[in-house]
Formats: structure tokens, C-alpha cells, sequence
């Protein structure tokens, strides 16, 4: 199987960042990760297919994503869009902009969760699209590279502040979630290190110190999933790396990633991805290019 294109983006040692505004009516650029992080701004482009790691989305008329890891590959693949005036703004910038001397500080608290998120992908509500807009129309116009960097730290600001959506699997992503209890990193490890066998709450609630029913109201609390979608994400992301990195065949994937039946496997998949574990492959393969 053929490489993700590795993207060398333009933006020059000595910048802060690189703006680009694109006015097109299709998407072409093949499926690619970078060690930047960028934000990605879509406009009028409703049907237009997202790809970012395991997550496959038909977005609506706006997209704000920010991408905050170098090996979650990424796409906008033209999909069902119609559209011939769409408008996208990408703004690639280096991770040591903001420092972790910077990040600890309290003023930055909510920009370094939404960094840490972003590991994954990030896509906002449209509420914070909307409350950004104009800022970003500024900084595409901003002559001054000094006012556009003030520009972009307002943006920045203001979309912390909204509730985004996480898209790539943990597992997929190879990037660990928010910080979490001791007890609860050590039954996601447990998880993680026996994918696929039988993981029943009692075995798990044993791990945690815990009694069944204290166990299950406390991981819910904690991940706000039950153990059983939780345990189903861990094996659909493990599902989705194989499929991506191995030429195993799908039943192969399946019984090796903990599901023991192929017609739930190819169902569950579907419904969290969107698309089925065959389709999902080859949206892979058709979007990667040898470099």
C-alpha cells in the first residue's frame, strides 16, 4: 500500500504562519499529514466528504477544523458538493508558536486543552464559526503579518471556548485523550493491551478496585461513554488502523480486533464511520499517492 503524502507546507523558518485563501469549485489535493498544525476553514462547500483519520463526515455549508498532530492524515475530497464557489482559508503554523511555557500559563488554560484535543482533530459548532467569521476574513486581508498574528491568537481564543467535537479514535490517532484518574488509565490500558478478548465489566471493575455496578456509574462519569461504546470505539480504531496500514482481510480484522461476528462488525463500523470497512479502505488506498 502506498505512502500518505508527507506535506511540506510554505511556511518559511523565519514566519509565524502561512495563510492561504482558496476561491475553487473542487477539491484535488490527495490525503496528507504535515508536522504543522492547521486550522482549516470550508465555505459553501455542503457535500463535500472530510476525512480525518478514521473519521468520514459530509459536512454542510461551513467546516472549521483544526488539526493539532503530525501523523493524523487528513483530507476534503469533493464527495456529493455541487458547489462552484467554494471558499477555503488554511492557516498552517508551527507547534513551537505556542510553546509549553506559553501554554501553561492561565490566560492560554483553554487554548492548551483545545490543543491537546485537536491530537485528534477538532471540528467546531457553528456558533463559534460564526463568532470568528469576520476575524477571519481580517486576517486574510490583514496586510500586517504583526496585526495578522494578533488576529489569529484572538481566534484561537474565541474557539476554545466552544464545545468542539473530537473526530479521529484515539486508537487511530495514536494520541491519549484529556488527563484522566489513575483508575481509569489503568482499565483503558488493560483494554488497549487485550483488544481482542473478552472484556467483561467484572474483569474490568476487578482491575479498578471497584464493585461492577460502582465501576460502570464511575466510567460513565468519568469518559461519558458507557464501557461497552468505549470498548467498541478501542477495537473499531484498531479495526480502522489495520485496514489502513495491513492488506488483512476484513474478517481477518474483525475476529483480531475483538468482534466475533462480521455482519455486526461491518454494521457497527458503518454507523460510527459512516462508511462500511470496505469502503473505508478504499477510500484510503484511493486517496494515497507514492512520494
Amino acid at each position: 500500500m502506498a505512502d500518505i503524502l508527507y506535506e511540506i507546507p510554505q511556511l518559511a523558518k523565519q514566519d509565524c504562519f502561512n495563510i492561504v485563501e482558496r476561491h475553487k469549485s473542487e477539491f484535488t489535493y490527495p490525503l496528507h499529514k504535515h508536522k504543522e498544525y492547521e486550522l482549516n476553514f470550508v465555505q459553501n462547500a455542503k457535500g463535500v466528504r472530510r476525512i480525518v483519520g478514521d473519521s468520514v463526515e459530509e459536512i454542510g455549508d461551513y467546516d472549521l477544523v483544526l488539526i493539532a498532530a503530525e501523523d493524523l492524515a487528513h483530507v476534503w475530497e469533493q464527495g456529493k458538493c455541487e458547489s462552484d464557489d467554494i471558499r477555503e482559508i488554511t492557516v498552517q503554523f508551527s507547534p513551537s508558536l505556542f510553546p509549553e511555557s506559553l501554554l501553561e500559563k492561565n490566560q492560554f488554560s483553554s487554548i492548551a486543552r483545545m490543543f491537546q484535543k485537536a491530537r485528534h482533530g477538532l471540528a467546531f459548532p457553528l456558533a463559534a464559526i460564526m463568532k470568528v467569521y469576520d476575524s477571519l476574513d481580517k486576517l486574510v486581508q490583514q496586510g500586517d503579518s504583526f496585526i495578522q498574528f494578533l488576529e489569529l491568537l484572538k481566534i484561537m481564543y474565541e474557539i476554545s471556548r466552544y464545545d468542539a467535537r473530537i473526530l479521529s479514535s484515539s486508537s487511530f490517532a495514536n494520541a491519549p485523550r484529556d488527563n484522566e484518574s489513575r483508575r481509569i488509565k489503568k482499565v483503558k490500558q488493560y483494554i488497549n493491551d487485550h483488544p481482542s478478548d473478552t472484556l467483561t465489566l467484572e474483569t474490568l471493575s476487578g482491575i479498578a478496585g471497584m464493585s461492577p455496578s460502582a465501576f460502570s456509574r464511575f466510567f460513565h462519569t468519568r469518559t461519558g461513554k458507557t464501557l461497552t461504546s468505549y470498548i467498541n470505539d478501542i477495537r473499531l480504531g484498531n479495526a480502522a488502523r489495520a485496514l489502513v496500514d495491513t492488506s488483512a482481510g476484513i474478517s481477518e480484522i474483525c475476529y483480531a480486533c475483538g468482534f466475533n461476528n462480521l455482519s455486526y462488525f461491518n454494521r457497527t463500523f458503518k454507523n460510527r464511520r459512516g462508511v462500511t470497512p470496505k469502503e473505508f479502505r478504499a477510500l484510503y488506498r484511493k486517496k494515497k499517492i507514492k512520494i
